[in-house]
Formats: structure tokens, C-alpha cells, sequence
């Protein structure tokens, strides 16, 4: 008679213990961004209009890019409106932190830093660091590996992996940031700096459209590995599951390329944001 008693009393407690995670589990998938979205009616997407051609701004105002172009094939997928929050960088995961928007879309390179503070879905694309050399550095600079010397001046953008990779690979060199990624490529094509390192592809578009006229070398093979994800808040289990099957879908089913190849595969939208 006690062993029966006992069994049933650890029955209960197991029965008890299953009933309270499940509704944990409830608990948790109400209060994911996820349901506050579908609730809402809006998808708020953070992001900073400057990166080409992820997202930037056209001559008649819009917000345009391949982010954007991803982030409303996402709104549609939930039923909702995209509302795009133009955020400065340095103030962009604090504002996702705060609540300002639900996600932020804005050619983030996913790396343990963030990592810490935020969640990533799946890596959407991948890029690297490449460098733009000036014309009167040309000759002494071969290689991205030649920039690490001491009569070498670098420039890169404020808060990025670019300024990152340059001051933990090139030690040797002086470092200057700039505020926006076009000032300090172009400290580099007036002579004022040896090189640029940032992002592929910006310096790629930015050698076609002004450096090679200007004689500057372009080093176009990446020299780290980036992988680019959409930021979330952490403990969120759905909200990223959502995300991560989404990007799955939308690589499978035709939309990721078409989306790509506007923005890659083509310049013809150079026009339209100059």
C-alpha cells in the first residue's frame, strides 16, 4: 500500500512539474515580440540609412536597399505593416534594448561582442573586411597584410567591424574614425590617409563609382569572415525560431535571389540614391 501511495505522490509531483513548465511555456510565447507584432499590426525594423546597398536613402526620400527589400518580404509573411526606425549606429542595439523597434535589419556583422547583448537569427548573407588604398600608397601597399606599418595612416567608419578588424590586425598603424563610411573613404582617395578598410561590398561600390577614376587600388579579397544577421532581444525562443524558418523559406522559394540580384547583380539603383 505505501509503494502504491509513493508512486502516485511522485506521479503528482511530475504531473505538477509538467503542468507548471507548460504554462511557463504559454507565459513565454505571450510575451514574445513575436505576438506583440501580430498584436501591434507593425513590424518596427531598426536600422541606419547609410550602408550601401543595404539600406539608404533615395532622391525622393525613402528609405530603399536589400535590407529593406527583406524586412518587407518578412511583414508581409506576418500579416502586418513594416515601419523602418532610421536610428544612428552607435545608439542602435541600446534603441532595440529600450523597445524602440522589434528587430533590427541594418548589415550587422553577428559577433560575440553583440553577441552578449543581443540574440542573432540565422546569417542572412556573408561578407568581409576589404581595404581601398590611395593612389599615392599604391605602390608600397600589395596586400592587406602590407598595412600594418607604422607610416601607415587607416581610416574606417565609427563603431564597426571595420574599425575593429583594423585596430586588431594592424597594430602597427595610426587609426582615424570617421562618422560615416563615405568620409572616410574619401579621406583615403584625397591622399590624407594610406587606406580605408571596410565592408565588401560598400568599397566595391565605392571604387566603381569614384576611386578608380581617382587611381586608388582596390584589395577585393575579403580578409575576414562576417557573417551578417538580424538582431533580436534576448529570451525570445519564438520570435527567433519565427525568424530562423523564415529565412530558410525565403532562400528556398525564390524571393532571396530576386531580392540579391537587384541590389548585387545590378548598379541600375545607383542612380536613384545619388
Amino acid at each position: 500500500m505505501k509503494r502504491i501511495i509513493t508512486i502516485m505522490a511522485v506521479l503528482s509531483v511530475l504531473l505538477c512539474t509538467a503542468m507548471s513548465a507548460q504554462a511557463a511555456d504559454i507565459e513565454l510565447a505571450r510575451k514574445s515580440t513575436l505576438e506583440q507584432i501580430v498584436q501591434r499590426g507593425t513590424l518596427r525594423v531598426g536600422l541606419e540609412a547609410g550602408y550601401m546597398p543595404f539600406e539608404m536613402t533615395d532622391k525622393k526620400g525613402n528609405i530603399v536597399g536589400f535590407d529593406v527589400d527583406m524586412v518587407r518580404e518578412m511583414a508581409k509573411a506576418m500579416g502586418v505593416k513594416l515601419e523602418l526606425v532610421n536610428t544612428a549606429w552607435d545608439g542602435i542595439i541600446p534603441g532595440l534594448l529600450s523597445g524602440k523597434y522589434d528587430l533590427i535589419a541594418s548589415g550587422m556583422t553577428i559577433n560575440q561582442e553583440r553577441n552578449l547583448k543581443v540574440n542573432f537569427a540565422t546569417p542572412y548573407i556573408v561578407v568581409g573586411q576589404t581595404a581601398l588604398v590611395s593612389a599615392k600608397s599604391a605602390d608600397k601597399i600589395k596586400t592587406w597584410k602590407d598595412l600594418n606599418q607604422k607610416d601607415v595612416i587607416i581610416t574606417s567608419k565609427l563603431g564597426t567591424t571595420g574599425e575593429q578588424a583594423a585596430k586588431r590586425l594592424f597594430p602597427k598603424a595610426t587609426y582615424k574614425s570617421f562618422e560615416m563610411e563615405d568620409q572616410a573613404m574619401l579621406e583615403t582617395m584625397n591622399g590624407k590617409a594610406d587606406a580605408t578598410v571596410y565592408d565588401l561590398p560598400m568599397t566595391s561600390i565605392f571604387y566603381t563609382q569614384h576611386g578608380k577614376e581617382a587611381g586608388m587600388k582596390f584589395l577585393d579579397e575579403p580578409f575576414t569572415y562576417e557573417p551578417l544577421g538580424w538582431a533580436i532581444n534576448k529570451g525570445d525562443p519564438d520570435f527567433l525560431n519565427w525568424l530562423n524558418n523564415f529565412i530558410v523559406q525565403i532562400k528556398n522559394d525564390g524571393r532571396y535571389d530576386r531580392i540579391y540580384n537587384k541590389w548585387f547583380g545590378s548598379n541600375e539603383w545607383y542612380n536613384e540614391v545619388q
